[in-house]
């Protein structure tokens, strides 16, 4: 299990002395949060998205995957508030996996340019301080932060450009509407067979616990399945299972594997994890985190038998929709799998790295 922070714990050691901050502001650690806390980070990040996409998902789910108790051990945060104590930017590192550091940078759409420029270089020099430190824990000489920007967000752009940062990728996020009648899709989401194929929910234990060598043929999988995709990291078991369940959206019955019959009996060929996500205003939707399949076992239908298991499970829980993300330029052709079976592009983001030496 995850025991320790790899973060630097005293704000005042990654904060960087330049630029400063305006008379009257301040830098600092939220903390835990709280519920004040949590609706003024909720207001300040749903601003940002319309600003940068046209509308606000923001919601509860948001604040709790990076600022709570539970969220401490892998992730750390900055917020930076104006003399009145309002929250005006803020900052999210999560320690995601061996040499992978993932950072979110939000800063306040209404701020005068020039007090939003400073904010921007503080947050991006405190995520710069907090990568030594996770690069210097994991033994690494060189740490990357991969942070993300909308695709037409050019404030952001431009920020990350100046602090040595490249465009590294464009991803795609996609949304498949779900219907009622497609409850049928599949015989049971629990457990279905096609064309020599198995497609079943990972087994439960006395407990209702997942069965441990279910959870770990998942995790084989998937790293597996990902060797050769964009900048794909070593992720332990443990980090793994803990990442997951930190989600607030987290679900046990949310995950399948796919098996083939083999010398062995039946091996895992394929694992999707899906999740929960609670909308406040509609149906909730289903979302995909992972999807991934053995190159051995390509060309069997287990990715679309998979993606066929999670819509029909939606449409039996009432759910609205199933969304996704896409690689846009991976060689695996996949966009055209999810394409074929209903999903479209709603937005695109772009992935931004900086590799800073330990």
């Amino acid at each position: 299990m995850i025991e320790d922070s790899r973060f630097a714990q005293d704000v005042d050691d990654v904060v960087p002395e330049t630029p400063t901050l305006p008379d009257g502001w301040t830098a600092e650690d939220p903390g835990a949060g709280s519920a004040e806390l949590a609706d003024e980070l909720i207001a300040l990040l749903g601003a940002h998205q319309e600003a940068a996409r046209g509308w606000s998902s923001a919601g509860p789910d948001d604040i709790e995957m990076r600022v709570s108790e539970v969220a401490a051990l892998t992730h750390a945060n900055l917020v930076v508030r104006d003399p009145e104590g309002a929250v005006r930017a803020w900052g999210s590192v999560q320690d995601r996996a061996t040499n992978r550091m993932i950072y979110d940078h939000v800063v306040a759409r209404d701020l005068p340019g020039a007090d939003a420029e400073r904010c921007s270089r503080i947050l991006l020099g405190w995520a710069e301080g907090q990568a030594r430190e996770v690069g210097q824990a994991r033994g690494l000489t060189t740490q990357q932060i991969d942070a993300g920007a909308f695709a037409d967000d050019e404030r952001q752009h431009a920020w990350f450009r100046a602090a040595g940062f490249a465009h590294a990728r464009n991803w795609w996020q996609m949304s498949r509407p779900v219907t009622p009648d497609e409850a049928d899709l599949v015989d049971d989401p629990a457990r279905w067979e096609a064309d020599g194929v198995v497609f079943r929910l990972v087994d439960r234990e006395g407990s209702n616990m997942p069965a441990d060598d279910d959870l770990r043929a998942v995790h084989d999988v998937l790293e597996s399945a990902f060797l050769d995709h964009f900048n794909s990291r070593e992720e332990t078991f443990a980090e793994f299972l803990h990442r997951l369940r930190e989600d607030p959206g987290h679900r046990w019955h949310h995950w399948w594997l796919a098996e083939l019959e083999g010398d062995q009996g039946w091996e895992p060929a394929g694992a999707l994890v899906g999740t929960l996500v609670e909308n406040a205003d509609g149906p909730h939707a289903s979302y995909v985190d992972y999807i991934g399949v053995l190159s051995s076992a390509r060309g069997r239908g287990v990715a679309k038998g998979l993606l066929r298991t999670v819509i029909a499970d939606a449409a039996r829980r009432g759910r609205d929709s199933v969304g996704l993300e896409v690689d846009a330029d991976s060689p695996t052709g996949a966009d055209g799998l999810y394409t074929a079976m209903g999903w479209v592009t709603k937005y695109r983001t772009q992935s931004w790295h900086r590799d800073i030496r330990v």
